[in-house]
């Protein structure tokens, strides 16, 4: 398929600034594959669609508070620096992304806080917008992290074009984050409430959880009509043992199988057996799925409502079926549904 297929017309109006007043009332369209129909509900309505012993699998990373601001030596520009991943603990080596980028070079230092007690010093340039970071702090590695942690901010995405608010620390985190390594959430799994979590038990629908840390290259745009050509970036994943055991138990007893969003898909169809079952894996995978595509694993799918030419909305296409996804997505839009990180969300069976 082509890049220009994923084309779609998505007034501004439609990218959500602020989540549902509760995760789990946001809308819900139920995509039905086998009979092509498309139903309207709540996302709380989402039980409805499982019976005991079905089997939902979710991405347990947590997001850290990614988006710092510093303040260059001599001049006091206000930077932007997006911490991307630890790449030497010892050294306190970051990849990270800068802006403006323009004034940023090797040799150059960075201030944080009003005390400046932390500091950077640029070590290298990785791209354009890229540089390696090593900083300067005489405290313990626990501190340094304490540190970050207070001197950073929720990681919004750029289109959220407002001030981050104590309530986007709770909101832009999943409800059973638990293993710190992302810099955008698993957003699928945000309509999840406790309450609802509960609900679901009760009823005998069992948990899995993998691992995939999100990347900002999740979100990069793809930049070659022919998608054949497109790179994603790695992203790391975990995949344990008791996750591989109830997982595949559920595939061997039929049933219904549903990952929450493009990072769990993503995970699982990343290490998969020659006779189609899930393995244990620990490492990275930059795996990009696009129509069409033989999914191994689930067969079922909760995920947002995705920005035109994504490769979140390719993947969810490979899934629903590339003419019944356009369908669902024109009806969206029609419907007027929240699209992207805060949006409303799909389950497609």
């Amino acid at each position: 398929m082509k890049l220009s297929h994923f084309r779609f017309e998505l007034p501004e109006n439609l990218l959500a600034e602020y989540p549902a007043e509760n995760r789990d009332e946001s809308r819900l369209m139920v995509l039905n594959r086998k009979t092509q129909t498309i139903e309207h509900k709540l996302f709380r309505d989402i039980i409805d669609y499982f019976d005991e012993g079905d089997l939902m699998i979710l991405n347990n990373t947590k997001v850290f508070p990614a988006r710092m601001y510093g303040e260059k030596e001599k001049t006091g520009a206000r930077i932007e620096v997006f911490l991307l991943r630890e790449l030497n603990a010892e050294s306190r080596l970051w990849d990270v992304l800068v802006d403006p980028a323009r004034k940023i070079r090797i040799g150059n230092k960075l201030f944080f806080g009003d005390d400046e007690s932390l500091v950077a010093e640029v070590i290298d340039n990785t791209t354009s917008r890229g540089r390696t970071l090593r900083f300067l702090y005489d405290g313990s590695y626990e501190e340094f992290r304490k540190k970050l942690e207070e001197l950073g901010e929720t990681p919004l995405p750029k289109y959220i074009n407002r001030p981050v608010n104590e309530s986007d620390q709770e909101r832009y985190q999943t409800i059973y984050a638990k293993h710190e390594g992302a810099v955008a959430a698993p957003t699928a799994g945000l309509h999840f409430s406790k309450h609802l979590m509960k609900r679901l038990e009760i009823k005998g629908v069992d948990f899995a959880e993998v691992t995939l840390h999100v990347g900002l290259g999740t979100f990069s745009p793809v930049e070659v009509e022919d998608l054949s050509k497109h790179k994603m970036d790695s992203e790391q994943i975990s995949i344990n043992e008791e996750t591989i055991e109830t997982v595949n138990s559920a595939i061997n007893r039929k049933k219904r199988i549903c990952a929450i969003g493009t990072t769990t898909m993503r995970a699982i169809e990343s290490s998969v057996s020659s006779d189609y079952r899930l393995n244990a894996y620990t490492g990275w995978t930059n795996k990009f799925i696009f129509p069409p595509y033989d999914f191994s694993i689930a067969n079922c799918m909760v995920t947002n409502f995705h920005t035109p030419k994504s490769t979140l909305m390719m993947m969810a296409a490979a899934f629903a079926g590339y003419d019944f996804l356009m369908e669902a997505y024109d009806v969206a839009v029609k419907e007027k549904y929240k699209f992207y990180s805060y949006g409303d969300a799909m389950l497609i069976i």
